[in-house]
């Protein structure tokens, strides 16, 4: 990026030669524009060419100053561009295009903020899963990790609106914010909420005390690493073979039966009925474990005679095939 802004200035530069020696040859020498234009180019690139026309002492003193000028720049440019050209920048820049011409077909996707010990296990959850994300990551070698193993990654500030954007945050289905520090990921969702209000926002939280924070700047669940993997490590000794059967529910590959979760949408079938009256068990053979109605009640048991309305989640237990059969009716 450096090596870019040195090029962007050095063309600057030759321009603003350029249209000074122009103007000059205009106003001195009383020259048509093509001829002020041919006499500038030929004496800031010293190809040697005659003069268009006889020069007055002025002209004379004035081309003196467009070719030192003139050829300052020009050899400025000349570097720049051969060290952007021999240094491989070139293949990187375009690499870097491709990447961002990716990234803005992207719709309805997840953004990851943070590529640390969190980060890459959340991109290993989404890859598995066949979930389209992209990730931001300001350290240069997490960002070379990232991309090295596939994953769409571009390299800024995850709290910056112009980052943000070029990840797509305004058409992004959620985000995660697992940046190393809390007061990044408050400064995070903070920005993520104000571009995209809608964007179903997770927080990772280091310090239990940052939760609240995480809330108020519009996170809408937050997570603490820490306090989880201490439930884990009880549950792990105190409910072995509970702990174990979820393990292998939630994310064996080995097991043929899985969770899933699905909203009934306004064009299902199904909206309205009860479940004995959808018949989902007899016509799928998934089965609803649970509904989380849109007023936030959350049933963990529902019966037969639970209706099933426009915007529920249900999170349902089934084969591959029996969970495909329920999405298609619900």
């Amino acid at each position: 990026m450096e090596l870019l802004r040195r090029i962007r200035l050095s063309i600057v530069l030759f321009t603003i030669v350029v249209a000074i020696g122009i103007a000059g040859y205009m106003a001195i020498e009383g020259w048509p524009f093509k001829d002020a234009l041919y006499m500038t180019i030929i004496t800031v690139t010293t190809v040697g060419y005659r003069e268009v026309n006889p020069l007055t002492s002025a002209g004379q003193y004035f081309t003196i100053f467009i070719a030192l000028a003139g050829v300052g720049t020009a050899f400025y440019l000349f570097v720049s561009a051969a060290e952007f050209m021999i240094e491989g920048h070139l293949k990187g820049f375009l690499a870097v295009r491709k990447l961002e011409k990716e990234i803005a077909r992207l719709d309805n996707h997840y953004i990851l903020c943070g590529f640390g010990r969190v980060g890459e296990n959340v991109a290993g959850e989404f890859k598995a899963a066949g979930e389209r994300f992209v990730i931001i990551e300001n350290n240069p070698e997490r960002v070379e990790d990232a991309r090295s193993k596939g994953y769409l990654c571009i390299e800024g500030d995850a709290s910056s609106d112009e980052v943000l954007i070029k990840a797509g945050v305004e058409r992004a289905r959620g985000l995660i914010a697992a940046v190393d520090s809390d007061a990044d990921n408050v400064f995070v969702t903070l920005t993520a909420r104000v571009l995209n209000p809608g964007i179903n926002i997770v927080a990772r939280a280091i310090l239990e005390e940052s939760k609240e924070k995480l809330i108020r700047a519009g996170a809408n669940k937050v997570v603490s690493p820490s306090r989880i993997g201490g439930k884990r490590m009880a549950s792990i000794m105190l409910r072995p073979l509970v702990t174990d059967y979820l393990d292998v529910v939630t994310s064996s590959k080995e097991l043929e039966l899985s969770l899933e979760e699905l909203i009934v949408s306004d064009t299902s079938e199904v909206k309205g009925m009860t479940i004995e009256e959808a018949n989902i068990r007899k016509r799928t053979g998934a089965v609803i474990l649970a509904i989380r109605k849109r007023t936030g009640e959350f049933n963990t048991a529902p019966s037969s005679k639970t209706i099933l309305d426009e915007g529920d989640h249900l999170v349902v237990l089934g084969t591959k095939n029996q969970l495909e059969a329920i999405q298609n009716i619900v």
